[in-house]
């Protein structure tokens, strides 16, 4: 099983990794403004994009991060957008080596709501769900308008979300059903408590998916990271608001 990643640029190797639904195309906005300063890799992950997935995986958080280990550099800063993030969490504590930083963008180690933590209503997962089984196409559409939901910008980040996401093949059913999986029942919130790279964790505060009652607490959870929060911008920052975040991002990877 190959894994699609698409490289550009020269510097400090910078790889992207998407979230549930999308593909690597989704970093397109940014990508080649951050291409003249690093090596830009945009992975897809397995079932989505370019990257096929084959029958009778179990598709698995560990399972997921070690297909992506497979393309990553010998050492880079390395970025998780939503379920990426999750992705890129688990590769920051199985392979810290590999890692200059981490950076995960509107990214949770627990996504769903639990006792005391604010999350994603279990309703709304099985609802998706329940779509998923139906019309996977209308169940990312729907998706799509969640991610922007708040946004200033909210139209126009649907739009351009589309755009990219049309630029590849379009996900696999059991990539889709097992992601769903993935963010409703995985939990790094203890793991990551001993993390020791440099992490830079970015928020949106209009954000339904990691909600923002959620971001104190992990900074208290997690003192030594960093974290920013867009007032404006919901799920998707690096697309509504672009300039401020690759400066974000710049000013901490260097």
């Amino acid at each position: 099983m190959s894994v699609s990643v698409e490289q550009f640029g020269q510097g400090p190797d910078l790889v992207l990794l998407h979230g549930w639904g999308m593909n690597g195309a989704v970093w397109h906005g940014i990508a080649q403004q951050l291409a003249v300063h690093y090596r830009v890799h945009l992975v897809d992950l397995p079932g989505f994009g370019n990257s096929p997935l084959a029958e009778g995986v179990d598709y698995t958080l560990p399972w997921l991060a070690e297909q992506v280990a497979t393309v990553l550099p010998e050492k880079c800063h390395l970025v998780g957008w939503s379920l990426g993030g999750l992705v890129a969490s688990r590769l920051a504590l199985t392979h810290p080596e590999r890692l200059h930083s981490l950076i995960t963008v509107a990214s949770s180690p627990c996504f769903m709501a639990r006792d005391e933590w604010p999350g994603i209503v279990p309703k709304v997962l099985t609802g998706f769900n329940q779509m998923l089984a139906g019309d996977f196409r209308q169940t990312i559409e729907r998706f799509l308008a969640i991610q922007a939901m708040g946004s200033e910008h909210a139209r126009d980040d649907i739009r351009q979300l589309r755009h990219w996401l049309a630029e590849r093949p379009a996900p696999q059913f059991a990539a889709l059903e097992a992601g769903l999986g993935l963010l409703a029942d995985i939990d790094l919130r203890d793991d990551l408590v001993s993390l020791a790279l440099p992490w830079l964790r970015i928020y949106g505060r209009l954000d339904s998916l990691v909600p923002k009652a959620a971001i104190p607490l992990l900074d208290e959870l997690y003192p030594a990271s960093r974290s920013v929060t867009f007032s404006k911008a919901s799920h998707a920052p690096f697309i509504s608001h672009p300039d401020e975040f690759i400066e974000i991002l710049r000013d901490f990877v260097g």
